[in-house]
């Protein structure tokens, strides 16, 4: 045995270290091209940017910002619940977010998103996603036990959940989470370009109407936040197409506008300046409640209650609106065969 570590082992340590060094730059060259991809996206939204002085420089030392913020957000989101009939019986919070086991296949099946998923990945078993619903309290009437007398006039508090969402996919948990990243990005830029259009102070008319007329554009196509807790509205593929190619254009027109150099480095500016800040714009909330079996909100466990835990995300627009979410896996064998185009019959009414 000695022999063989006199053997093995100061080469073996050797190559450890050389081969930590080289994992470390791995790691770099890693991180490094996933920072440029997330400027890409930026880019993408308000191509002008690149016209700014060291635009490159100034843009990945705020979005390196951005991008730790949003990992520590990901990061602390728990595993994925197993969204199935089965998990119904035992899964407290699946068993809070549907009324009943036939619901879960009904809502997944009826995602285009889902059904696409896996159409392309068809040895795939399972899928992990997010879903993402609306929340309202209801305040009711209800019974309650108040030491050995029954009272039928205490009120009470129902929460809701409806409108229920699957607006991301993915194979792993992890492609998920990092597809989240890539989304948050996206609603970072965006609120980059909705300040920019805000601005009335220094911008150009013609520029600032393009710019608000770009930031509408992408929140119908479902950017950034909404597309991470199905808050974008329903839209079929013609209504998407059309969404791109009036996207297309105005980013024609934007980069068609001659404009000020002070401007352009404004704008570099602003859009710099979200994504230095980026717990301002991004509001991702832990909510912790006790429900009993009709989701009705309890102070105490003695009730046959039990405590469920759940994100809320706020939604940027006139009003802003709140959705809850959860990261889920679904089984494949549970999708409908053709899938409950729902979304699609009711646009139809």
């Amino acid at each position: 045995m000695g022999l063989l570590t006199w053997l093995f082992g100061s080469k073996t340590g050797a190559n450890t270290g050389s081969d930590d060094a080289a994992s470390d730059r791995s790691g770099k060259r890693g991180a490094s091209a996933r920072l440029d991809a997330m400027m890409d996206r930026a880019v993408a939204m308000h191509p002008r940017l690149q016209l700014a002085r060291h635009y490159e420089e100034r843009l990945r030392s705020a979005m390196s910002v951005s991008l730790g913020h949003i990992d520590d957000l990901i990061r602390l989101l728990p595993a994925p619940h197993e969204a199935s009939m089965a998990a119904w019986a035992h899964d407290p919070l699946i068993r809070t977010f549907f009324a009943t086991p036939d619901d879960i296949p009904k809502a997944f099946s009826r995602s285009e998103e889902l059904q696409a998923h896996f159409a392309q990945h068809p040895d795939a078993t399972q899928a992990y996603a997010t879903l993402g619903m609306a929340m309202f309290e209801r305040h009711v009437l209800g019974v309650a036990l108040e030491g050995d007398a029954v009272r039928h006039d205490v009120t009470q508090t129902t929460l809701c959940f409806t409108d229920h969402r699957i607006p991301i996919c993915g194979t792993s948990d992890a492609g998920l989470r990092e597809e989240m990243t890539r989304r948050l990005i996206d609603q970072l830029a965006l609120e980059g370009l909705a300040r920019l259009a805000a601005d009335r102070r220094d911008l150009v008319a013609k520029g600032r109407e393009l710019l608000e007329a770009r930031v509408k554009l992408l929140e119908r196509q479902g950017v950034g936040m909404r597309s991470v807790v199905g808050a974008a509205p329903a839209a079929d593929s013609k209504e998407l197409l059309d969404l791109q190619a009036q996207i297309e254009k105005n980013a024609g027109e934007l980069a068609a506008l001659r404009a000020p150099t002070e401007v352009i480095e404004l704008e570099l500016d602003r859009v710099c300046d979200v994504f230095s800040h980026p717990a301002d714009h991004i509001y991702v909330e832990k909510r912790c409640v006790r429900l009993d079996l009709m989701n009705v909100v309890r102070t105490d466990d003695t009730q046959a209650s039990r405590e469920i835990e759940f994100r809320v995300a706020r939604v940027p627009g006139d009003p802003p609106t709140m959705r809850a979410f959860t990261l889920v896996r679904f089984p494949r064998a549970e999708l409908l065969p053709a899938g409950l185009h729902i979304d699609a019959a009711t646009r139809a009414i």
